[in-house]
């Protein structure tokens, strides 16, 4: 029995209802599979996790926090030998989404201020209590939990960018600063992944998710997260707001002095920011999930401010600083620079049975074809027949399947090595052609999330033609 069919027959024990509809969304960092329910007026989300830990960590977490009256999603019913569980759901609306579409909305800076006051609840009326027993995979966010943050950058970032670096000077670094971390106070709950896509709104209500990594430790950590989420691309000047808003709310519950404050502050954001650099490098480079890659352009950018603003000094920790000066100037880093913007990528979309792949009008006389039709197919569905991959549908459908993401990354790869070289050659324009059967599915989704990515991403020229949309 696949897993869809378990989440039914699991529901269908609850609310003796079969008559529903299950839509698979789309995975983020983690292995856990969510699930909407769609049974009349309402919605649930089905979870499956083959974790059994992560869930019970979860799990405990969630009720724990409910009594402490914190917003968080509340859990319907468990099913812990399938490692399912039904949760209340809280829509779509993450903070993430708010900011990609409301980038300049005056609303944005009272969101993080509500947030960061219901931040402030989780780590003290969070830990009350809370039974660390749960904490998965550790208890407090002790030394054991800082290098393995640190050797997660090292080993996804340092070694897949080939810098050259001493093992033991630069492990003798990262030993020094954890010892400087560790004398932080620590009786707090460190939710550890406080970030934009963790984040949804309710109503303009704030509510939490994915704290099952949650931890006792130091208050500065989420802090860190919350700024530096690479997601979110926050101004200094709102950063700076913020922390400062923060530092009077933690001073209501611990005497915190300022120079203190900002010193460990700039200490806990360097691991932040490092740690989240080594998620993108083994979820992006190794796994090329897509959008975790579109976060290496800004880690580089908070890795050039903290070097900036000396949130480490060369004095004090030599061999780190001198392997982020190396990673600036590495040949990852230039990936994501030198394109001309002379260079315009013309990407069309197109179908094999009506009219075949089209020729390059441009002169150029060259470039891609991308068959797509090995790709999963909405078309065959009923639903999806009459949309195209321009309707959020769609594009949900194919965004489900791991083999779609792969395909784009493998295409930016060889796009954007072309483009690099045709900038060099002052080429004015690319070719890249997408085919599918009909030219509406497959080959649109395709040819808008290489566009989209070329453009926000690495900064490209582009231009969309979609050959069939006269019959979309």
């Amino acid at each position: 029995m696949d897993i869809i069919e378990k989440i039914k027959e699991k529901y269908s024990s609850i609310f003796k209802n079969k008559d529903i509809k299950i839509v698979q969304l789309k995975q983020s960092g983690s292995y856990r599979q969510y699930y909407r329910i769609f049974d009349c007026e309402k919605t649930v989300l089905g979870v499956y996790n083959p974790d059994n830990q992560e869930n019970e960590a979860f799990l405990s977490f969630t009720e724990h926090f409910l009594n402490k009256n914190l917003n968080v999603p509340e859990v319907i019913s468990r099913f812990d030998a399938e490692n399912i569980y039904f949760i209340k759901d809280l829509g779509d609306l993450t903070l993430f989404d708010f900011l990609q579409t409301n980038p300049k909305s005056e609303q944005i800076l009272k969101y993080y201020k509500k947030i960061l006051e219901h931040l402030i609840l989780f780590q003290t009326k969070g830990i009350e209590n809370l039974d660390l027993s749960k904490c998965y995979p550790r208890r407090e966010f002790d030394r054991q939990s800082i290098m393995w943050d640190l050797n997660y950058f090292k080993y996804m970032v340092l070694k897949i960018a080939k810098i050259g670096f001493s093992e033991q000077f630069l492990e003798d670094d990262f030993s020094k600063l954890t010892d400087i971390l560790l004398s932080a106070p620590s009786d707090f709950f460190l939710y550890r992944d406080f970030q934009s896509k963790n984040i949804m709104l309710v109503d303009d209500v704030p509510y939490f998710i994915d704290y099952q990594g949650g931890r006792k430790g130091a208050f500065y950590y989420d802090l860190a997260s919350l700024l530096f989420d690479s997601k979110a691309n926050l101004s200094e000047e709102m950063k700076n707001e913020l922390k400062n808003y923060y530092y009077e709310l933690i001073n209501k519950n611990v005497d915190v002095n300022k120079d203190e404050f900002e010193r460990m502050f700039k200490l806990f954001s360097v691991v932040r920011i490092l740690q989240a650099f080594g998620a993108y490098g083994f979820r992006g480079i190794v796994e090329r999930k897509q959008h975790f890659i579109s976060s290496i352009p800004k880690a580089l950018e908070n890795i050039a401010m903290m070097l900036d603003n000396q949130y480490i000094t060369k004095d004090e920790f030599p061999e780190l600083y001198k392997s982020l000066i190396l990673l600036q100037s590495s040949e990852l880093a230039e990936t994501f620079r030198g394109y001309s913007k002379n260079l315009l990528v013309n990407i069309t979309s197109f179908s094999y049975h009506k009219n075949g792949y089209p020729p390059d009008e441009t002169g150029n006389k060259g470039g891609f074809v991308f068959d797509c039709r090995f790709l999963p197919n909405p078309g065959r569905i009923e639903y999806y027949k009459k949309l195209s991959a321009l309707d959020e549908p769609v594009k949900a459908y194919l965004e489900g399947y791991a083999e779609v993401e792969v395909f784009i990354s493998d295409v930016i790869k060889m796009i954007t090595n072309a483009a690099k070289n045709y900038s060099k050659m002052a080429y004015p324009n690319l070719q890249v052609n997408f085919g599918c059967t009909g030219g509406r599915h497959r080959s649109v989704y395709c040819a808008e999330k290489t566009a989209e990515i070329l453009s926000n991403l690495y900064g490209l020229t582009v231009a969309v033609n979609h050959l069939q949309k006269n019959e979309f």
